[in-house]
C-alpha cells in the first residue's frame, strides 16, 4: 500500500509531491553521476505544510518524508517514489529511519534544548538514506529561540537535507521562516472521504465508518479512533450528555470534576507505557544493570527526562481536554442548527434525543454565548490556567446560557 494513501482527501497535494520527490530522485541521480541538476526542479529543501486539525498535515509530511527515502527498483521503470513496501519507506513510517528525525512538542513550547541535536545533525549528510530529513510537527510551538536555530538551518541547509515544518496556518510561523519554505496548504477531507478511508483502511463497517466521520467532521485521527476504540466512544457519549446535568452549582462542579479527571486518566494511561520504556532504556545507556544502581553524575540526566515527561503529560491531560470541548462544541452548533432550522448535516446524530431538549429549551442567542464559554475555556487553558477552574467557570457560563 502507497505511503499516499495515508493522504485523505488530498489528492491535489498528493500530486505536487509526488512529482517533488520524482524530482528529487533525479537530484540524487545526477549528483551520484557528478551531472548538473535537472532545470525547473519542483523539490526544494524547506517546505511548510499547513492545514486544519485533522486534515492529516504531520501524516502528509511524513508520507513525503518515505517518499525522499524510498528505494524500491520499481521508480526506475517510472514508478511514483513512496512504494509503502521497501526498507526506506516502512522505517521512514515508523519512526526508525536514521536519516529521518522528528520533532514535535513536549510541553507548551518546542525548547532550544530540543532542537540543538537536529539542527547539528541537519548540517551533515545522510547515513544512508537519500536524504537528511528533518520533520518538525509542532512548528507554531518554536519559541524565539528554537525558532532562531531553525531559520539558520533552513538558510544554508547541506545540499542533501529537507526540512518538513508542520503549522495550522502559515501565520502560525515566523516570516523569516515560511519565507524560505514552500507552502503547501491541506483542506479538511470531505465526510466521505474519511468514511472510506476507515473502511478500506480500518475494516470499519461501512454504518459506524460514516458515523464516525459525521460526528468527527471530517477529522482523519479523531474519526479514526472513534471508530475503532470503545472508550473513546464512552468518553464522548459522556461528554454529549454534560449539557443535560448541568441543573445547579453542584452539578456544574461535578461535571467540571468528571471531565477533568476524564483527561487526567487519559493522559496517564497514554504516558505510563511510554515513560516506563524511556526510563529504562536510558537507564540502559548510562551503564545501569538490570535493577541496579545508577552510576554517580547521572542524577542530573534522570532528572531532565522526568522534567520531559512531566510537560509530555500535562500536555496530553490538555490535549485530552480539548477533545473534550471540541465535542461539546460540536454539539452546540447542532443545537443551533436545530434553532435556526439550518439544513446543515446533523453531527451528532447519535444524539439526538438530547439535541432537541436543548434546542427546545434555549434561545440561539444562549446557545451563541454557550458556545463562545466554551472557546473562552479552551482560550484559558491555552494560558496555563489551571484546567480545573477553567472547566468550572464553563460549566456554570454553559448553566447560564
Amino acid at each position: 500500500m502507497s505511503v499516499w494513501d495515508d493522504l485523505v482527501g488530498q489528492e491535489r497535494v498528493g500530486e505536487q509531491l509526488i512529482a517533488a520527490a520524482r524530482d528529487a530522485d533525479a537530484l540524487v541521480t545526477a549528483a551520484a553521476a557528478d551531472a548538473p541538476p535537472p532545470e525547473a526542479s519542483k523539490m526544494t529543501h524547506a517546505w511548510l505544510f499547513t492545514g486544519p486539525p485533522g486534515a492529516g498535515v504531520a501524516q502528509t509530511a511524513r508520507a513525503f518524508a518515505a517518499a525522499l527515502q524510498c528505494v524500491s527498483p520499481d521508480r526506475a521503470l517510472g514508478g511514483a517514489p513512496g512504494c509503502g513496501f521497501c526498507d526506506g519507506c516502512h522505517t521512514a513510517l515508523v519512526g526508525t529511519h536514521a536519516d529521518v528525525s522528528t520533532v514535535a512538542a513536549v510541553g507548551a513550547q518546542i525548547l532550544a534544548e530540543d532542537m540543538r541535536d537536529t539542527v547539528r545533525k541537519s548540517f551533515t549528510s545522510p547515513a544512508n538514506g537519500r536524504w537528511q530529513v528533518i520533520l518538525v510537527e509542532d512548528a507554531e510551538r518554536l519559541n524565539e529561540k528554537s525558532a532562531n536555530a531553525v531559520l539558520k538551518a533552513v538558510e544554508e541547509p547541506a545540499p542533501r537535507t529537507v526540512w518538513l515544518l508542520c503549522a495550522p496556518s502559515i501565520e502560525d510561523v515566523l516570516p523569516t521562516i515560511r519565507s524560505r519554505c514552500r507552502h503547501l496548504n491541506l483542506s479538511t477531507p470531505s465526510v466521505a472521504a474519511v468514511a472510506d478511508m476507515l473502511v478500506r483502511r480500518e475494516g470499519v463497517e461501512p454504518d459506524a465508518a460514516a458515523a464516525a466521520a459525521r460526528a468527527t467532521q471530517g477529522h482523519v485521527e479523531r474519526a479514526r479512533r472513534l471508530a475503532t476504540d470503545p472508550a473513546a466512544r464512552e468518553r464522548r457519549a459522556a461528554v454529549l450528555k454534560l449539557p443535560l446535568r448541568l441543573d445547579d452549582v453542584g452539578g456544574c462542579l461535578r461535571a467540571a470534576q468528571e471531565l477533568v479527571d476524564a483527561a487526567s486518566e487519559d493522559a496517564k494511561s497514554l504516558a505510563e507505557e511510554l515513560d516506563a520504556k524511556e526510563t529504562e532504556e536510558l537507564k540502559a545507556a548510562l551503564g545501569a544493570a538490570q535493577g541496579g544502581r545508577l552510576p554517580r553524575g547521572t542524577a542530573g540526566v534522570m532528572k531532565d527526562l522526568e522534567d520531559k515527561q512531566k510537560r509530555r503529560r500535562t500536555r496530553t491531560q490538555r490535549d485530552s481536554l480539548d477533545l473534550a470541548l471540541t465535542d461539546l462544541t460540536s454539539f452546540y452548533r447542532d443545537v443551533l442548527a436545530l434553532q435556526l432550522g439550518s439544513r446543515v448535516a446533523i453531527a451528532n446524530a447519535d444524539a439526538q434525543d438530547t439535541l432537541d431538549r436543548v434546542a427546545g429549551g434555549s434561545s440561539p442567542e444562549s446557545t451563541l454565548r454557550r458556545i463562545e464559554a466554551i472557546a473562552a475555556c479552551r482560550d484559558a487553558l491555552d494560558r496555563n490556567v489551571a484546567p480545573l477552574l477553567a472547566v468550572e467557570a464553563m460549566t456554570m457560563a454553559l448553566r447560564a446560557g
